[in-house]
């Protein structure tokens, strides 16, 4: 079973290694800036895995790369605000999306559930 072997201080937390993590100069940044940033957004005293923090250290450093490679491939020498607004874009709609699919759904449950109503209603009268 894995250590937990974080150390509060003040709001900050200190992160040691322990057993199955990568070592913190394979990751892109510091381990205790991501710890630090996920626990604001949990509830206190979930403890995080250890390979949960280093598969989501490894996770921002590759969409880091696919941002800065898609500002990268404009032929200018500057990378200006539009440039990073247009390449983080896709990722900015994904709320977006994610509520349009549900929209989709809905309305094509309540088609299936006309069609089924009229299926019932042709058995009913035409098929005896």
């Amino acid at each position: 079973m894995q250590q937990n072997n974080e150390q509060h201080l003040g709001d900050e937390v200190q992160v040691e290694e322990t057993e199955g993590e990568l070592p913190e100069d394979k990751l892109p940044f510091p381990r205790a800036t991501i710890v630090n940033m996920v626990r604001k957004h949990i509830s206190k005293g979930k403890q995080i895995k250890g390979q949960v923090k280093d598969e989501l250290n490894i996770w921002l450093g590759k969409m880091v790369e696919r941002i800065a490679k898609k500002m990268d491939a404009h032929p200018y020498s500057y990378i200006d605000m539009s440039m990073f607004r247009e390449a983080i874009e896709p990722y900015e709609n994904l709320e977006d999306i994610e509520k349009e699919k549900e929209r989709i759904i809905k309305q094509l449950e309540s088609i299936k559930a006309a069609c089924d109503v009229l299926i019932n209603e042709v058995d009913r009268k035409f098929v005896k």
